[in-house]
């Protein structure tokens, strides 16, 4: 009796063919071949290659273009340099070409009055001249301003001297020593003059 009982245990503790059958429909699926996912990662590998040459090529072509263009902007600024260079040295060829007339007639005043006793021939010659060279540099936006018997204005005017005067109102320009010029309405120089003031007497009873 005890053999018979030992054996029934045994044979309930081994699984049965149907359990084994269970089990085998549960396992996982069959994983691919080796050889098969060597030749995918192959391929997924030249794939990437190929996109990667692909991008060297694009950044190449990026980093050439960028050269030229920057080549082109270093010989653009040169030959701008080079433009206004000369520009600078030849702005003012026309006025200078314009006023050399003047200086030959200017010469030839000169020349002449050493050859004559009378000055006011000469005098005549250089106030012509001079009227020629103002009308000339007008062109070029050179005026000269009004001064004398005007208020003085300190963006126009440079004080050299402070009168008394009675025959003035106070802050009148009384005499110009050197003529104010405008260029293009700018203000090219200052006339130096002399101002006004009430004399002291008037100043004090007041």
């Amino acid at each position: 009796m005890e053999k018979s009982e030992k054996k029934e245990k045994i044979v309930a503790s081994n699984p049965t063919e149907e359990g084994v059958e269970v089990k085998l429909s549960q396992a996982p699926p069959e994983e691919k071949h080796p050889k098969k996912r060597k030749e995918d990662k192959d391929k997924e590998i030249e794939e990437l290659k190929k996109k990667l040459e692909e991008r060297e090529k694009e950044a190449k072509e990026h980093y050439d273009r960028l050269l030229r263009v920057a080549a082109d902007l270093e010989n653009y600024k040169k030959r701008a340099a080079k433009e206004r260079e000369e520009w600078t040295k030849f702005a003012n060829e026309d006025l200078m070409k314009a006023i050399l007339p003047f200086i030959d007639n200017l010469e030839r005043a000169i020349n002449h009055a050493e050859k004559v006793l009378d000055t006011g021939v000469m005098i005549e010659g250089v106030r012509l001249t001079l009227q020629q060279i103002l009308q000339t540099l007008n062109r070029f936006g050179l005026a000269p301003f009004e001064s004398v018997g005007r208020p003085f204005d300190p963006a126009r005017h440079e004080a050299m001297l402070v009168v008394e005067s009675d025959q003035h109102e106070p802050d009148r320009v009384v005499e110009e020593f050197q003529k104010g010029y405008l260029l293009n309405d700018r203000l090219l120089r200052p006339a130096t003059v002399s101002v006004s003031k009430l004399p002291e007497k008037e100043y004090q009873a007041k």
